[in-house]
């Protein structure tokens, strides 16, 4: 069949970067907006104090599960920012800091890891879909909202957000598979920190990076440094730039890591060092913005102040809302599951209703 083993596309500009892209610290910096510089530094000071704030409620036992984005602000901070009102973004369970960073309330957001709701945000308000914490099945979702927003004429962007272990899931390549042959309006970003809770990378991939998945499926992969908010800000934007213009999805491997454990119920000690740590501590994306913008010049004691005192308003808040105990509902368990409750659904829900009015009969 004459033909039929050529490629159907040059797979070479969906290769990715041969080395992860950088600003900070090069000559590109300086061609950076300084009010985007000095709002990055900023949201980076405040979601720090959030991720240590959760973790601190997480120890108090008023949160049951936090797995904290600590070290990868960068590209919890980047991925919010990129897009706008009418975008959507579709998170896994240790994205909170991105939904927070989107104007969901802190106490909205992290409901789910309190166990008192499925979600605590509506997620049409804020166009955030609810925190996924089956590895890798917001992937479909985003490419599912995302085409049919198309369909509609309307100009939405999805970004769905990953863990490296995300891509040894088979939704995330299904999802690939069908954004790039509907050129879904979708971006997807992997935050690589090098560990599937105690999988190192190297037990999950053979490939040269995970961007380098990408051209299998027919659409551009990306690397960057996922600790650069800067490098990750331009990589996102013309990533969903691209795919409002209709040219299509893109994959971005971020390369990051994630300094604490992987939820308060791990022990990291177990399958990593402390020098491993130590040494990515020296890459810390708060630190790399605050030596990039003192040299420029950008980064004055006003700023540092502001985004400290914001920082700990937002904690204060933190600690008020999450030491008040909620008042709960057990009926809407049964409420957002199906818009047409199915005939089980509706008899366990009069079964507990039941139960419950007999238990307050009782208390009477």
């Amino acid at each position: 069949m004459p033909g039929a083993t050529a490629p159907r596309t040059d797979p070479a500009p969906l290769l990715p970067d041969v080395s992860p892209v950088r600003v900070l610290g090069t000559p590109a910096l300086e061609k950076h907006d300084p009010a985007l510089l000095r709002e990055l530094y900023r949201r980076l000071v405040v979601g720090r104090r959030y991720n240590q704030q959760a973790t601190t409620l997480t120890k108090q036992g008023r949160l049951a599960v936090y797995p904290a984005s600590t070290g990868q602000e960068a590209c919890q901070v980047a991925a919010a920012l990129v897009l706008g009102e009418r975008d959507w973004l579709f998170p896994s369970y240790r994205d909170t800091l991105a939904v927070v960073s989107r104007g969901v309330d802190p106490l909205e957001a992290l409901t789910l890891l309190r166990g008192n709701a499925h979600t605590g945000y509506d997620p049409r308000a804020s166009r955030t879909a609810p925190l996924c914490t089956p590895l890798g099945t917001q992937a479909p979702h985003a490419v599912g909202l995302a085409h049919a927003a198309r369909l509609r004429g309307e100009p939405v962007v999805a970004l769905a957000m990953l863990g490296d272990g995300g891509t040894s899931e088979g939704d995330f390549h299904e999802a690939l598979n069908f954004a790039a042959v509907l050129r879904a309006p979708v971006v997807f970003l992997v935050q690589n920190n090098g560990y599937a809770i105690s999988v190192p990378l190297s037990a999950q991939s053979a490939a040269p990076s995970l961007a380098h998945k990408a051209v299998g499926y027919g659409m551009p992969g990306r690397l960057v440094d996922g600790n650069d908010a800067p490098a990750l800000h331009s990589v996102l934007t013309e990533a969903v730039e691209r795919a409002r213009a209709g040219e299509g999805p893109t994959l971005i491997e971020a390369l990051t890591y994630r300094i604490e454990a992987h939820t308060n119920a791990d022990d990291a000690t177990r399958y990593r060092t402390e020098p491993e740590v130590d040494a990515w501590r020296e890459h810390d994306p708060i630190l790399l913005m605050d030596r990039a913008l003192r040299e420029l010049n950008l980064l004055d004691d006003e700023l540092v102040q502001d985004a400290a005192d914001e920082a700990e308003a937002l904690a204060a808040r933190m600690r008020a809302e999450f030491h008040a105990d909620p008042e709960l509902d057990p009926m809407t368990l049964f409420a957002h599951v199906y818009a047409e409750p199915t005939s089980q659904l509706r008899e366990q829900a009069a079964q507990l209703s039941a139960e419950l009015a007999a238990e307050a009969e009782v208390q009477h």
